[in-house]
């Protein structure tokens, strides 16, 4: 089989949103070496509604740490919702998102890792509620992607377990924090390559030296 990059994230995790522009960039360098598959984790899913001042403290703290690491900018719209915690109607849960990728990814495959981004980009720049059925509007003009077979594919139960068997997965293969990049060689056999926040240069050497050695292994 030809190796599958695995990249576990979820649209609320702020590291994940600072390591868009690294994955993208992997998924285009070794499009050729390799497939990206993107899952979503399930980080934030409630039992019942949580509200935002519940994190909005620690994300405050948390969003600066992730600027200065990864280099991203949150934008003034987002930290609207964490520095006014009180008057945000936010309550944040990953499973709409989810379904969202799931959509994407049946129809183009091919555009997983950028989509994950936009939905990234929507939430943590544009301060778009990923919750709302309408933050989705303006990727369905950008994707081309039909309005109603979209909005029904989003309410439909068939999508909705197909997220949550992604969160599935990603427990099985024990990913416990995001984002997480994993290098599937063969049916049983995985190399996990960066666990948090991790830069081009050092993920771009890990896979090298993998497919190195799965090209000497297929020689020998």
């Amino acid at each position: 089989m030809q190796p599958i990059l695995i990249y576990c994230y979820d649209a609320y995790c702020g590291w994940c949103y600072g390591f868009s522009p690294v994955i993208k960039q992997i998924a285009e360098q070794y499009k050729s070496k390799f497939h990206t598959e993107v899952l979503s984790g399930g980080m934030v899913l409630p039992a019942q509604p949580v509200h935002i001042s519940v994190t909005a403290a620690y994300i405050q703290d948390a969003y600066k740490i992730v600027e200065s690491h990864t280099g991203i900018r949150f934008g003034v719209d987002y930290l609207w919702h964490i520095n006014n915690a009180d008057k945000s109607d936010w309550f944040p849960s990953s499973e709409k998102p989810a379904i969202a990728l799931c959509i994407l990814k049946e129809l183009y495959p091919e555009q997983q890792v950028q989509f994950a981004a936009d939905l990234q980009y929507a939430l943590h720049y544009e301060g778009r509620d990923l919750t709302d059925n309408e933050a989705y509007r303006h990727l369905l003009e950008k994707y081309n992607i039909d309005v109603v077979d979209f909005y029904t594919k989003l309410r439909a139960d068939e999508y909705k377990e197909k997220a949550y068997y992604e969160f599935q997965l990603c427990k099985q293969l024990q990913v416990t924090g995001f984002p997480q990049v994993l290098l599937q060689i063969t049916e049983s056999k995985f190399h996990l390559l960066a666990r948090g926040f991790t830069d081009y240069e050092t993920l771009a050497k890990r896979i090298d030296l993998v497919l190195a050695e799965v090209d000497n292994h297929t020689f020998n």
